[in-house]
């Protein structure tokens, strides 16, 4: 038995002098309960400054709250009754274990108000109401204002922590206010069983004020402290003794513990459990800060000693007296600065939190009012409540489109959903890196299907954190990519994971039945993740796949990052599953149904994209750290399709390269999504410049989960605002007939159908949805460009090798023409991004430039059973893609290279 139990047995609880929110959130707080280490918590303005001021915890939570328009004083008691309902629950099985004994949490009001009663009263209701949990405490200052406070507190039944009580003649008065509220609320007819109180009186600092005053080397040093504290005590127990208090208790009150405050040790040359060996009785409280907890679990002395040598506490203080120093004076002046030194803690907590909440509303610049108003709007109009209860009346007033939107709601509970799957991802893990010795897994799959996984592989490479299998994906029909999985991902050693929610993706499909060939098909390298009843599943239970997981049909594809398409592959990862689920269900209650719309990350996140939109900023420029760079793309898809249709929209523009304040026009928002870099000098400069720019930080490799589900939130909402249905993509189906017929013909006649070009030379060909005039690539690039208007853009849609090669080239394509037109520039390799931006392109705004590049393949590769090549099927999905923004009233430009290689072509036009 360590110290603490020992001391728990003897009759006092220790309570803990801290909060934290990390503590709160990543289990600390937690287990210190288990253990039995602390009994309750108590807060201050000091500990509260300590905690927001030095650290980045309360970010999150701070950045809607400034984003809607609170001031700093409204913030942090959201942000102090968030952490006190949080220790209130975590301490709430011992509370109702031990009757109301222990397992109390501490707050106070506004120290400001110490010497006003009336006020401090309505501020002590204000926050019982807020709070609304049995086992909190409100903690009143005992001057002279706040005693009548404490009586009414009690009398209406709200439990009391006393604190800042330093003389023992305003300890009695302390428990005579006690007594008083508990008989006033007998006479108005209610019981006292569950009013709680402890009366703090403040130890260490009173050896702080006197020892100076006494000679050097005095006995007396280091003893009117615990002195004074045993001498408070054996008041206590005079009172709570007395026939009065035997009436109230028969009553079934309880009586009012002496809480020993201030105990951490400011003089280093006293012991650093001094304040706690000496001051251990039946029925106190000790409440310790976390080094004092430390040293008293590792050598505390634990031992009844508040009775002892109680005529040497009087005698102590005797000889103050005769020293000329008088106690009532040295207590007064404590208590003064007491009050002092809590309402300057407070004023330096709001100063803090005043500078990161301009900071935070600057970093929204023009935005900032209507974002504000926007945010109250939604919560006027119910739109968390509504949200949560799946109402598709926030995206669309027509009855089809309303019965899809009940369909796609499932992603909400999608954290404890897959929570209650946990068993069966990691015994499929298991199965696979331990008895099938496989070591490395290729994801099969298009958009929402592959970009989660593609997200996880990417930032544990970034981290270097080792994994037992090498994840990729193949989100391309490009012969050279094939190729290249195919070389990467040998069959013997490999398992390919063939995703697809429909069943029927056509990328999919010719990259299983490559790679089924590769592998003798051999059906236990295989996996399907799709809906149940698709063509997909029956494919795979007809060759024998290893396993099928039957993804969730109530969530859509983009919005399926913790479904089975993301879990299956973190759990190959071998990823802490509980750790990614407990971010995003950290995430879900910051978004829940009754967090005010101010308080919520993802509706706020939401009400400056929309805004953003329609003040013209519908450029949703994403800016990332290395690692996290994938994340930037899985956001351009969740975004751009699920927001561009009937011609409104945001474009995602993600990794564009950073150029000069004066290449950006007034249709940008940034937002930098931040690990461990450092805030580039740049964007200080925009944001200088009158431009919105947003940061959200990632830490950790787990935090993106709860970035995911934030986005999805935050897309939602945005669509909302928008007016369009953010669970329906109406005009991806196009570009799919088109290339549909174009392969049909081609397996009809040997040939693709692809019109003559209106400019070739040295081989390369131009194509064109208008007439184009020019001598060169370079005046029909130029001319071209001419075309675009401000607040357009300019997409380059590539159908080559996704390789850093070709992304190199892409970057110095965007950087050119950006420089040259004003516009922004968004590059994507087909077919990839026709899952992802394609919709916006054909259903978003009509102010765009398309810029279209295909190339023949250096070599080409069959695509079994399909009687096609994979150059041949790229080819087909571009031209598609090409007819298919034509018909949509794009404008077009299709260059044609005789190699990838030659990209450096358009690359020196562009110059």
């Amino acid at each position: 038995m360590n110290a603490i139990e020992k001391i728990t047995q003897l009759g006092q609880s220790l309570w803990y002098d801290n909060i934290q929110r990390k503590l709160l959130e990543n289990g600390e707080f937690a287990a210190m309960i288990k253990r039995g280490d602390i009994r309750g918590m108590t807060s201050n303005p000091t500990i509260f400054n300590n905690a927001i001021a030095k650290s980045n915890d309360y970010d999150s939570a701070l950045l809607p709250l400034a984003w809607a328009g609170w001031d700093a004083e409204k913030i942090f008691w959201q942000l102090a009754i968030e952490d006190i309902r949080a220790a209130c629950d975590l301490f709430h099985p011992l509370y109702e274990e031990t009757n109301g004994g222990d397992g109390y949490v501490s707050i106070e009001v506004s120290p400001d108000l110490a010497h006003d009663t009336e006020a401090t009263i309505r501020q002590v209701e204000q926050l019982w109401a807020r709070v609304r949990r049995p086992n909190l405490m409100v903690k009143i200052p005992a001057t002279k204002a706040g005693v009548p406070a404490i009586r009414k507190a009690i009398s209406v039944g709200i439990n009391v922590n006393v604190t800042l009580i330093f003389s023992l003649t305003r300890y009695a008065e302390v428990m005579e206010a006690y007594l008083s509220g508990l008989e006033d609320h007998l006479a108005a007819g209610h019981s006292v069983e569950h009013i709680a109180s402890v009366a703090s009186f403040f130890v260490s600092r009173v050896d702080t004020k006197i020892d100076p005053r006494l000679p050097e080397g005095s006995p007396l040093r280091g003893k009117a402290a615990v002195a004074n504290a045993k001498l408070a005590y054996d008041e206590y127990q005079k009172t709570f003794t007395s026939h009065r208090w035997a009436k109230l208790k028969t009553q079934g009150a309880r009586v009012q513990r002496p809480l020993w405050a201030s105990t951490s040790t400011k003089n280093p040359a006293y012991p650093d459990t001094i304040y706690v060996d000496n001051l251990i009785g039946p029925e106190t409280v000790n409440t310790v800060p976390p080094a004092t907890l430390e040293a008293v679990r590792d050598h505390g002395i634990a031992e009844v000693t508040l009775t002892q040598d109680l005529d040497q506490a009087r005698d102590a203080l005797s000889q103050l007296e005769a020293a000329g120093i008088s106690m009532d004076v040295v207590t007064q002046e404590l208590e003064d600065e007491g009050v002092k030194a809590f309402i300057d803690a407070f004023t330096q907590l709001l100063k803090t939190i005043d500078e990161r909440r301009k900071n935070a509303v600057s970093a929204l610049g023009p935005l900032a009012a209507s974002v504000s108003k926007r945010i109250s709007q939604l919560e006027t109009d119910s739109v968390p409540a509504r949200l949560w209860g799946h109402d598709p009346t926030l995206w669309t007033a027509d009855p089809e489109g309303q019965a899809e939107v009940r369909k796609r709601m499932g992603w909400l509970d999608s954290p404890e959903k897959a929570r209650a799957r946990l068993q069966e991802y990691r015994s499929f893990a298991q199965e696979i890196l331990e008895k099938a010795k496989i070591d490395r897994v290729l994801v099969l799959g298009m958009g929402g299907s592959s970009l989660t996984a593609e997200v996880f592989a990417s930032l544990l490479d970034g981290e270097k954190i080792d994994t037992p299998i090498c994840l990729g994906i193949l989100d391309s029909t490009d012969p050279e990519e094939v190729a290249k999985a195919g070389e990467q991902y040998p069959a013997d050693k490999s398992l390919y994971i063939v995703a697809s929610k429909s069943g029927g993706t056509a990328e999919t499909i010719a990259g299983f039945n490559y790679f089924w060939k590769k592998s003798r098909k051999d059906g236990s390298h295989f996996i399907a993740t799709t809906d149940s009843g698709s063509s997909l599943e029956a494919l795979a239970k007809k060759r024998n796949f290893r396993k099928v997981f039957c993804a969730d049909p109530s969530v859509g594809g983009r919005y399926s990052a913790l479904t089975d398409f993301g879990m299956v592959p973190a759990a190959l990862l071998s990823m802490d599953l509980n750790r990614l689920l407990d971010r995003a269900d950290w995430m879900k209650s910051q978004c829940g149904e009754h967090v005010p719309a101010a308080r919520n990350p993802g509706l706020a996140l939401g009400a400056v994209i929309a805004e953003a939109a329609l003040k013209g900023r519908d450029k949703l420029t994403i800016l990332s750290d290395p690692s996290l760079s994938a994340f930037a793309f899985w956001i351009e898809q969740i975004v751009a399709e699920s927001s561009g249709k009937d011609g409104k929209g945001i474009l995602p523009v993600p990794l564009e390269p950073l150029g000069n304040v004066k290449e950006y026009g007034k249709d940008r928002l940034f937002v930098y999504l931040r690990q461990t870099g450092v805030f580039d000098e740049r964007l200080k400069t925009l944001r200088e410049a009158g431009h919105p720019v947003v940061e959200l930080r990632l830490p950790g490799v787990y935090d993106v989960v709860a970035e995911m589900y934030r986005w999805e939130i935050a897309t939602a909402i945005a669509c909302s605002i928008l007016g369009v249905n953010a669970f329906d993509q109406p005009d991806v189906e196009t570009s799919k007939k088109i290339t549909k017929q174009k392969i049909a013909d081609y397996q009809k006649r040997g040939k693709l159908k692809e019109g003559k070009p209106a400019w070739k030379k040295d081989g390369v060909k131009v194509f064109a949805s208008a007439s184009v005039s020019g001598a060169t690539l370079k005046t029909i690039l130029n001319g071209f460009l001419k075309k675009a208007k401000p607040g357009g853009y300019v997409a380059i849609n590539a159908y080559l090798p996704r390789n850093s090669e070709m992304i190199e080239a892409l970057q110095a394509m965007r950087a050119a023409i950006r420089l040259r037109t004003g516009n922004a520039v968004t590059a994507g390799f087909g077919p990839r991004f026709q899952h992802s931006t394609g919709q916006f392109h054909k259903g978003g705004p009509k102010n765009a430039l398309f810029i279209q590049i295909t190339a023949d393949p250096e070599a080409d590769l069959d695509i079994p059973t399909e009687g096609l090549s994979f150059g041949t099927l790229i080819r087909a999905q571009a031209l598609g893609d090409y007819e298919a923004l034509v018909e949509a009233g794009r404008k077009v430009l299709r260059v044609h290279l005789s190699s990838a290689r030659d990209v450096q072509q358009i690359v020196s036009a562009l110059m």
